[in-house]
């Protein structure tokens, strides 16, 4: 019999093992061993958001008996068509998707803005990052009561400013019209996150090689070339992830309008989709209804992303 040398075998319980399978054992540890570690929080994920998330699924299909939830009513997709053929329904959507139209555009080009001016060497330039970016580490509930204040029909600082420039002569009752409560709504909306917006959009301008612009200084590029030809084609990922996530984070409006307009006022009109959502689950505690407006919301942020995505993201050109 042939000697087998040490080096080709390995002893474990009394058995011997060929050299590659003591490689692939190992490399199958070090590749399991990240997902252990991941596993609690994959538990928690689960257990706080993917099993909640299944349930309300259900609850949308139903007429839904919070007391005895055994007596819930199967509807099949009844709650889905009442409520797309809902004409409330369909103002709160009109109402989120403008509210996105105006904030999301309007964060980007001022938050852009904002973030070429904060990149230039000027004195002061910590304070004034930290100035502009109080407003998003303040809660929303205190920049809502903030803005409520300031458009009050009484004794409000805004009608007190237009008074006294002479634009108007009597007070604007702002939350009284269901056009003119849009205005502080958007206001805030673009306050609130124009910080954020322009830290994000100076990171990505700090990416940018210096080298890039002292060429084409070189060449004879004034600052307005230098700007559509190297800054925005380099800042497109940037643009991409900020017209992304700032859309989501308009098509969930709620705090403002639920404060500011008391979840619709007047008559209703002035809804978003999780305002909407809120009061039938809520006060009128329709759950299967407020659960189907959740996912029709859920649906139309998805494919509002992936249109995105689709439509600007591209390999960029040097």
């Amino acid at each position: 019999m042939v000697p087998v040398k040490a080096t080709q075998r390995e002893t474990l319980g009394g058995l011997t093992l060929p050299s590659k399978f003591r490689a692939l054992r190992q490399q199958l540890g070090q590749a399991v061993t990240p997902y252990l570690f991941l596993v609690p929080g994959l538990i928690l994920f689960a257990a706080f958001i993917l099993l909640p998330m299944a349930y309300s699924f259900r609850i949308s299909f139903y007429d839904w008996n919070i007391i005895r939830p055994e007596r819930s009513e199967y509807l099949e997709l009844k709650n889905y068509q009442d409520i797309i053929e809902w004409p409330i329904f369909r103002r709160a959507v009109v109402n989120t998707l403008a509210y996105a139209a105006v904030t999301v555009p309007a964060q980007i080009i001022l938050g852009l803005g904002l973030a070429l001016l904060l990149n230039q060497k000027i004195p002061g330039q910590t304070f004034f990052r930290t100035v502009y970016y109080l407003p998003v580490i303040t809660s929303w509930v205190i920049v809502t009561l903030l803005f409520e204040y300031l458009f009050n029909s009484q004794a409000g600082l805004i009608n007190y400013w237009l008074q006294r420039a002479g634009i108007i002569d009597d007070p604007v009752r702002w939350f009284a019209d269901e056009k003119l409560a849009m205005v502080p709504i958007h206001l805030l909306g673009i306050w609130k996150g124009l910080g954020w917006t322009a830290v994000v959009m100076l990171a990505g301008l700090q990416s940018i090689p210096r080298v890039l612009y002292e060429a084409a200084a070189v060449d004879g590029a004034d600052v307005w070339a230098q700007f559509r030809r190297i800054t925005l084609p380099l800042m497109r990922p940037t643009l991409v992830f900020l017209l992304v996530f700032l859309t989501i984070g308009a098509l969930n409006v709620y705090i403002s309008g639920l404060l500011l307009t008391d979840g619709g006022n007047p008559l209703d009109r002035t809804h978003f989709v999780l305002t909407l959502m809120y009061e039938e689950t809520f006060d009128y505690f329709e759950f299967g209804r407020g659960a189907a407006i959740s996912y029709l919301l859920t649906g139309l942020v998805f494919l509002i992303s992936l249109v995105q995505i689709r439509l600007l993201q591209r390999e960029i050109e040097y």
